[in-house]
């Protein structure tokens, strides 16, 4: 599967921690990146990002074992029987949004991945806020959309460009003002079927934080 974890981990960008290792650098003198505490705050005061009014989610006993957060019945039932993948949270740009799980379809093509946003969070640059912000930025994330609800949670669509025609969905469900979870569904035909799969598979995190 095509890895487009540096898609969703743009959300770091905004905080100064990682443009140069998803972008080609430039020349210039850096400067510091302002704290996360200050960071959070003032991504969490745009009017316009969604804000989550349902109780916050806590996902810490996720972040050691990702594959947890969706339910094997609900892998079978979407054709993912094989064992998903564990990567854990790093400082690159494959690593640092957080801990990530990805599961395939041998033979198909078809795949999907759930990241969890504990690195964004750490880095001031959490939450749908971060997003917003690394859209609002224009460096690579040029797609942002306002998704359906997930489970009475906020969500989006979100990714470099617009490849939901071409199969592959990305969404980014907020938990928390400060933490949000990724879906990336790949492979699949079209719009109405990537994304129908990644709202499943988000439905059902939704429901594992919620201990449903």
């Amino acid at each position: 599967m095509r890895s487009k974890i540096c898609v969703l981990v743009l959300s770091v960008i905004v905080s100064g921690g990682l443009a140069a290792a998803c972008s080609p650098t430039t020349g210039g003198t850096a400067s510091p990146a302002p704290s996360a505490s200050a960071s959070t705050g003032a991504l969490s005061a745009d009017p316009e990002v969604p804000k989550v009014t349902q109780p916050p989610l806590d996902a810490t006993k996720y972040v050691s074992d990702p594959c947890k957060l969706v339910s094997t019945d609900l892998l079978t039932s979407m054709r993912y029987t094989d064992a998903g993948v564990y990567h854990p949270a790093g400082n690159t740009p494959l690593t640092a949004a957080g801990p990530s799980c990805s599961w395939r379809i041998k033979g198909e093509g078809v795949g999907l991945q759930v990241i969890l946003g504990t690195g964004n969070r750490e880095r001031g640059a959490g939450g749908l806020a971060g997003s917003y912000a690394a859209y609002r930025s224009g460096t690579i994330a040029r797609f942002l959309e306002r998704a359906p609800d997930v489970e009475g949670y906020p969500a989006i669509y979100f990714d470099v460009q617009d490849e939901r025609s071409m199969g592959t969905c990305g969404l980014v469900v907020g938990i928390a003002d400060d933490l949000s979870f990724s879906i990336q569904a790949q492979g699949y035909q079209g719009q109405d079927d990537s994304c129908a799969a990644a709202a499943q598979a988000a439905a059902g995190v939704v429901k594992t934080l919620k201990g449903a």
